[in-house]
């Protein structure tokens, strides 16, 4: 019979020691993962009380854009009593998440809009009744979501990814338009009773809020300067005509976004490309104000809600307090910043609403981040994970 071990108290110290530098390093493997994750607090700003609630609901949804890494998220997302549907484009490593609380909806139905695919005229060839100036991959996603314990009540939501090339002024127009005609189509799949449900559309729409597309989708007239940044972004790039003859001295590869990465910067010219003609389809601005008025303008919730509150609360943290904006039109409430890099620095995202007869009050906003706390730009530890600065609101809905 073997004798039982018994550990010298110097093998038992040993042991200990052991067992005191794997603990030493779980801790500080934690703390460092810590540290990596922490983005900077957030107020809440109060624009107005909210209603008493059995007069309504608040919505639990959340959209992300350029999202990857989902063996990592999606399994955080579950364990905090979240669904989700993600689509992406052709060939994209990234794509659109919707996530929305389990237990206060059910997904009712789901679809993607390819706008490489989509027309905007009935008339013409394919490529006239596309209307398109270069061909991106970019997506919208929208859902259908049942308020549970009902059939008649929900929401629909939509995310996107408009095309990111500043110069293609047009193309980004042209994809905002039919995301607002998809969105009021799909609405009304299910609205012809006239319970038109609302619609939240949020995104990165790669625009700022003085950008023909912007003052399109909320009804405002196109400027002069926008009407031109128009009409010079009215080209037909090589990946919808394949016989244009490439930029001479242009070494350029496509890109994750679509568009092209080389040697001259992407940001500030137009390669590739040809005048359009009228063979090729493309909007005039009359045909474009048709296409995003027969949509409605939404409402900017940031826009409002910024607007509502007291200017003490928004110094500094609004695109008017950097940039002109005449009172009578949209923009001016807008977060002051929502992408804020080392290199540039923009408003690029949003969310809207597209109301129904009973209109959403909107009576909490995150509020936005001034310039000294971003600097010297995003991504940064310990401030945003991310090259772009969340959104949020709390968004009440009558029933």
């Amino acid at each position: 019979m073997s004798q039982e071990f018994t550990p010298t108290a110097e093998q038992l110290a040993m042991a200990e020691e052991r067992r005191r530098k794997k603990e030493q390093r779980e801790l500080a493997a934690a703390k460092e993962a810590e540290e990596k994750s922490r983005i900077l607090p957030r107020e809440w700003l109060t624009v107005q009380d909210v209603p008493s609630i059995e007069t309504g609901r608040t919505v639990r949804v959340m959209s992300w854009n350029e999202v990857d890494q989902l063996d990592k998220l999606l399994p955080v997302l579950d364990g905090a009593g979240y669904a989700w549907v993600y689509k992406a484009g052709p060939r994209k490593k990234h794509g659109c998440l919707i996530a929305y609380r389990k237990e206060a909806y059910t997904l009712a139905d789901e679809e993607i809009v390819l706008y490489d695919e989509q027309d905007v005229r009935e008339d013409g060839s394919d490529r006239a009744r596309r209307g398109s100036s270069f061909r991106t991959k970019n997506i919208a996603s929208l859902v259908r979501l049942r308020r549970s314990g009902t059939m008649s009540e929900g929401l629909i939501v939509a995310t996107t990814h408009l095309f990111w090339h500043p110069s293609y002024t047009y193309e980004r127009t042209r994809q905002a338009g039919i995301l607002l005609r998809e969105v009021v189509k799909f609405r009304d799949k299910v609205s012809s009773d006239g319970n038109e449900w609302p619609c939240i559309v949020a995104g990165d729409f790669n625009f700022p809020p003085d950008d023909p597309a912007y003052s399109l989708m909320m009804g405002d007239p196109l400027l002069p300067e926008q009407k031109a940044r128009l009409a010079a972004s009215r080209v037909v790039h090589i990946t919808i005509d394949p016989d244009v003859s490439a930029t001479p001295n242009v070494d350029t590869v496509e890109g994750e976004e679509g568009g092209e990465v080389g040697k001259t910067d992407p940001d500030k010219v137009i390669t590739n490309a040809r005048p359009a003609s009228a063979d090729d389809g493309l909007l005039a601005d009359n045909e474009l104000q048709d296409l995003f008025s027969r949509s409605g303008a939404p409402m900017s919730i940031y826009d409002e809600g910024q607007r509502r509150l007291p200017s003490s609360l928004t110094v500094n943290l609004t695109f008017q307090s950097r940039q002109s904006v005449d009172s009578s039109r949209h923009g001016g409430f807008e977060p002051v910043w929502t992408s804020y890099t080392h290199y540039w620095q923009s408003v690029l995202d949003y969310i809207f609403v597209l109301q129904p007869r009973r209109l959403g009050i909107v009576t909490k906003i995150a509020q936005p981040h001034q310039a000294d706390v971003l600097t010297p730009g995003l991504p940064q530890k310990g401030v945003c994970g991310s090259d772009h600065i969340s959104l949020g609101a709390e968004l009440f809905l009558p029933t």
